[in-house]
């Protein structure tokens, strides 16, 4: 069996680096069994929340939606995404309309295989973060401009991706590209599991693919993430 996580919301708090306790406990747990990351963010996002030492000992990481894929801190493969002018003219337009009062810079980031867009912008503090997570929440702002961005470029796939931006990428080239790389049965640990958010695609290529004995686990934080893994520890 294969334990696969999402980092940002699963693993650690949004944006954030792991709890030291569920750390500790997370160490113990990839030493008795097979663990892989996947996270929508780059490699230098997501050891900055796990750190190096989770990052080099799990088996598997992938980067970027599962553009770039890191084994045992080597790179092995990555896809890139050619961002075309139109789409960053839309991006700007969706930060001029946007209804939401302030802007903190880094709105639009490249990745490997993928563009990240924010309106609030990815320099803001944590406490601005929380602001704008709570008011998208009520106004729904990216899940419509996820829609919209569909709507326009069919070859395109945007979903909700952490508190504060959309991931945006070619169509398959979402998370759910990784599953033809499992042999056997996986877990898959995610807070994004619903339509839309940038998890479900995995849940997706389960029902696709008809993986029996495969599974997704929602959840809403990290802590619902311990609780799971304290279960699984203890009882196999």
């Amino acid at each position: 069996m294969i334990y696969i996580f999402d980092v940002d919301g699963t693993l650690t708090p949004s944006r954030n680096p792991m709890d030291k306790d569920f750390k500790d406990f997370f160490k113990k747990f990839l030493k008795k069994k097979r663990v892989w990351l996947i996270s929508g963010s780059d490699k230098d996002k997501t050891i900055e929340q796990v750190g190096k030492d989770v990052w080099t000992n799990v088996e598997r990481v992938y980067q970027s939606s599962g553009n770039q894929l890191w084994v045992k801190g080597e790179l092995k493969y990555q896809y890139e995404f050619k961002t075309e002018d139109y789409l960053k003219e839309l991006l700007k337009i969706f930060l001029d309309k946007s209804e939401y009062p302030h802007r903190y810079g880094n709105h639009i980031e490249e990745r490997p295989g993928a563009l990240n867009f924010s309106v609030v912008g990815r320099d803001c503090t944590q406490e601005q973060r929380e602001h704008y997570a709570k008011w998208d929440n009520e106004h729904q702002e990216r899940k419509d401009f996820a829609w919209e961005i569909k709507e326009r470029y069919p070859w395109l796939d945007a979903v909700v991706g952490g508190e504060i931006s959309i991931d945006i990428y070619e169509k398959f080239k979402d998370k759910g590209q990784i599953v033809k790389d499992i042999r056997g049965k996986f877990e898959f640990f995610g807070d994004r599991l619903y339509p839309g958010g940038n998890d479900f695609a995995i849940q997706q290529e389960i029902i696709i693919q008809k993986r029996k004995g495969c599974k997704t686990h929602p959840v809403k934080t990290w802590r619902d993430t311990e609780k799971l893994l304290h279960s699984i520890y203890n009882a196999r």
